[in-house]
Parts: C-alpha cells; structure tokens; sequence
C-alpha cells in the first residue's frame, strides 16, 4: 500500500464505505416479502425498513460536511463506519417489525456521515483534470452495490436468514476501519466554525414530514387530512430551513453553493435520476417474487445484469465524457433510463426472466452514462475549500431523492393496488396487481423523463477544466480548472 498513490488509496478506503452504505439501500428489497410475513406487517410499514434508512441518510448528511471539515476527514470516516457496522449488528439482532425500523435509522446515521466525508476525501485527493476518473471509480460502487445488494440477499435470505444480510456488512466494516486507520492522513479545514443547530433541526423536521406524508398517501390517499397536515408542514419547514441558512454565517447546509449554476443544474438531475433509480429497484423485486412468483435468489439474479451494464460502460463512458462534455452523455444517459424503465409498462405474468434481464442491463449502461458526468460536473466549479459543503449538499440530494422516489413509487403502487382492488402474492389478484404494478412503473420512467429535460440546464463550457486529457496539469483548485489549463512535457 506504501508504494500506492496516496489518492488510490483514498479511493480504495472509500470504496469499503460506499459499497456497503449503498449495498443497503437495495439488499433489503429482496427481504421485504420474507420480513412482511415474518413480523406481520403491511406493506405502509413494511416499506419503512427502506425509507427510514433513507430519511437518516439524508438527515445526517449534511452534519457530516461540517463535522468532517471540524473534526478531520479521517476521525469522521471511521466513526461514521463505527456507527454503521454497529447498526448493522444490531438490525441482524432486531426481534419485531419497530425494533429493526429503529435500528435501520440507526444504521443510516453512520452511512449518512460516511458518503460525503468519503467523497470530499477522494475529490480534494485527485486534481479537477483527474475526476473523470475518480467518477468513474466511484460509479461502479454507487450503481453496482444497489444492484448487487438483491442477488447476495436472495441467497441469503433462500439458503441462510434475513438476518444475515445485516450480519454481512460486519467483516467488510471491520475491514475497512482497518485499512482506513493504517493508511489515511487526517485532512482539518480551518475556520470551520459551530455546528448549526437551528439548520439542522429544521432540515430534520421538514424531511421526515414530507416523506412520511408520502408513504401515507399510498392508503390514505392525497386528499387525507394527516396527509395534507405533514405534507404542507414540511414543505413550510423546509422554507423556513432555506431563509434561516441564507442568514446564517456558518450553515450547515449552504444554500449559497445553489448560486453556482452548474451546481444547481447537476444536483437537479440528480434528483430525478436517483429517484427513478432507486423507486424502480424498490418495485422490481416485490412484482418478481408476488406475482411471477420467482424466489429471492432468482429475484436477485434477474435485476443483478443492470449492475453488469453499468461496469460495461464505465471505462468507455469515462472517455466519451472527454470528447463531448456532460450535457450530451447526461441527456442520452436520461433517455435510455426513460426507455428501458417505459419497458416495464409491459412486462406482465409471463414476461420471460431474460427478457427482463435485457432491459435491465440496457438500464445499467443507460445510468452509467448519466453518472458519471454528474459526478464529475457537479464539482468542476466549486472551490478546494467548499468541496466538503458541497460533497454533503450533493450526498444529502441523492439520499432524499432516492427515499421520496422509494416513498413516491411505493404510494403509486399502494394506491393502483387498492384502486383494482388487489393484492400482492394473491394469485385471484395477480392480473390486476400486475396492472398496478405496469402504472407504477410508468410514473418511474416520467420522473426519469424530467431528468432528460433537466440535463439541458447543464453548460459543458463551465465543466471545461473536468475535460482536460490527463496530462494537462490541473489547477489546484475546482474552481481555478475552468481556465485554460497549461499542456507539459
């Protein structure tokens, strides 16, 4: 490791955390059916093992922006890891339906701390001509993991228990504090100032109100008082959080970045895209395994090729974004995604496993070329000394977009359900559950139609400095990349 590249090491130690962080989100998908029937649940609270997880992530985000930047990069990471591994062990340990629900929030302040220190680490380690590559490195994890996380839970939750798809993330946690207290250097920004409690409270409060009003929606429905009462509260909330940060001097979330257009363009994609992303892959394995009736491990094995799609196309992705910039390669991104998430409007009972195996593999190249040009262009004009602000806005806009995609597909697919008045794994329903389940996947693939729209916003000339070939010597500042670089040797 001693003769490794200090920013390789950064990314091989980051990638420990972001593969099992991420690997989280999905691999309780596969478990959701098991975990019903196990604890009795309906599928409202049912769906709360993933968005609970979720909400914490996107919560804790932000904190971890200023308590990288106040504590150490290094000390932050590895109590973040801590956290996670030690929620992990209790979730495999939970004995009803609350308990684990608990402890996934548990498990998500780890993961919601780890993912932004880890990427301001990496971003501040490689130069702006150089982040193409490291967005490259850090799309396999980002897109591979959530896939992955359905095949290794339907084996485990088949042939061993659903416990141990918590038990799992232990080794490789313990593994990767090691690897991070013997290699890292710690990394402390002055002027860092006090923790913004009012910002944090309020962006806590407002978030878990929207997202609870959306996974009540589903059997409530849109027009129920709670539901109006806590959707309505927390979007108020929210704008209330947004005028208390812009008067803040030091905020924990700070919205002033917003100002930064490429900035704003990359993260509204973002929204969108991960929402999509994440709102399908929370479907697509409750249809496969209720419906078509196929076991966890199958399930698994059938939505696994959308991770093989996104390693297919990250090396050519990562040299296309060179020739022609991000605005085209997130639009074509976006428009495969439209596509192949349309295709499940007619996939029904008899839809063959390889058939749906192909469209999810055109599904995973189609990410890998919207990924990695907003990783890479989110960060081309933000400063050396904002990129952990930045890393935690960006980090916390992927969490909320991927629980109100989980929360707002969820409540579409409830709603369809109880409109044709089925039920899920009831084989007198199936061809009416099969309905709900297609008008759910078709408001999935409107979301990733928005994001084809948004991608217009994104300017390729502000992103110049990120295109520069590898043996232009980078600017050593975000920032100071859009300039002309100097071409050596």
């Amino acid at each position: 490791m001693r003769r490794i590249e200090y920013k390789y090491i950064v990314g091989i130690v980051f990638v420990f955390g972001l593969f099992i962080d991420l690997l989280d989100m999905t691999i309780t998908n596969v478990a959701l059916p098991t975990l019903a029937r196990d604890f009795s649940a309906t599928t409202t609270t049912i769906e709360w093992v993933v968005t609970g997880y979720l909400l914490s992530l996107a919560v804790f985000i932000p904190v971890s922006g200023w308590a990288g930047d106040r504590f150490g990069t290094k000390r932050v990471f590895m109590f973040a890891l801590s956290v996670f591994v030690t929620g992990s062990l209790l979730c495999g340990l939970s004995w009803n339906i609350e308990s684990l629900i608990g402890f996934r929030v548990l498990q998500g302040v780890g993961g919601g701390m780890l993912t932004p220190v880890g990427t301001a680490m990496l971003f501040r380690a490689f130069p702006p001509a150089e982040r193409a590559a490291a967005s490259a490195l850090l799309a396999i994890p980002a897109v591979v993991a959530p896939a992955t996380g359905p095949v290794l839970g339907g084996y485990l939750v088949e042939f061993q228990s659903w416990r141990w798809i918590f038990f799992v993330n232990v080794p490789i946690g313990l593994t990767g504090l090691a690897v991070s207290w013997l290699f890292l250097r710690e990394e402390v920004q002055a002027h860092t100032g006090h923790l913004d409690v009012p910002g944090f409270v309020l962006s806590a409060t407002g978030l878990a109100s929207v997202v609870y009003a959306l996974s009540e929606a589903g059997t409530r429905t849109f027009s129920d008082p709670r539901v109006i009462g806590f959707g309505l509260a927390g979007v108020a909330i929210l704008a209330i959080f947004t005028v208390v940060e812009l008067r803040v001097r030091e905020p924990m979330i700070d919205v002033r970045l917003f100002r930064d257009k490429l900035f704003s363009a990359a993260n509204a994609v973002q929204l969108v895209a991960q929402g999509g992303l994440m709102g399908a892959l929370f479907l697509l394995p409750l249809f496969l395994q209720f419906e078509q009736g196929l076991s966890p491990l199958q399930s698994g094995l059938t939505t696994f090729p959308q991770a093989i799609g996104v390693v297919l196309m990250v090396q050519p992705a990562g040299k296309i974004y060179r020739r022609i910039g991000p605005r085209r390669m997130m639009m074509l991104g976006m428009l495969g995604a439209t596509l192949t998430t349309l295709a499940f409007f007619w996939v029904g009972l008899g839809t063959s496993q390889w058939t749906i195996r192909a469209i999810m593999l055109a599904r995973g190249a189609s990410f890998a070329f919207s990924l990695i040009p907003l990783q890479t262009a989110t960060f081309a004009t933000i400063k050396g000394a904002d990129t952990g602000r930045a890393s935690a806005i960006f980090n916390s806009g992927r969490q909320v977009a991927a629980s109100f995609g989980v929360a707002l597909l969820g409540t579409v697919l409830t709603n369809r359900l109880t409109a044709h008045g089925a039920q899920l794994g009831n084989p007198l329903t199936a061809a009416a559950a099969t309905t709900a389940f297609q008008e759910a996947f078709l408001a999935a693939s409107a979301l990733a139609a928005v994001g084809v729209v948004a991608s217009l916003l994104i300017d390729d000339k502000a992103a110049a400095g990120t295109m520069a070939p590898a043996r232009v010597r980078a600017a050593p500042d975000a920032a100071d990349a859009a300039e002309p670089a100097v071409a050596v040797g």
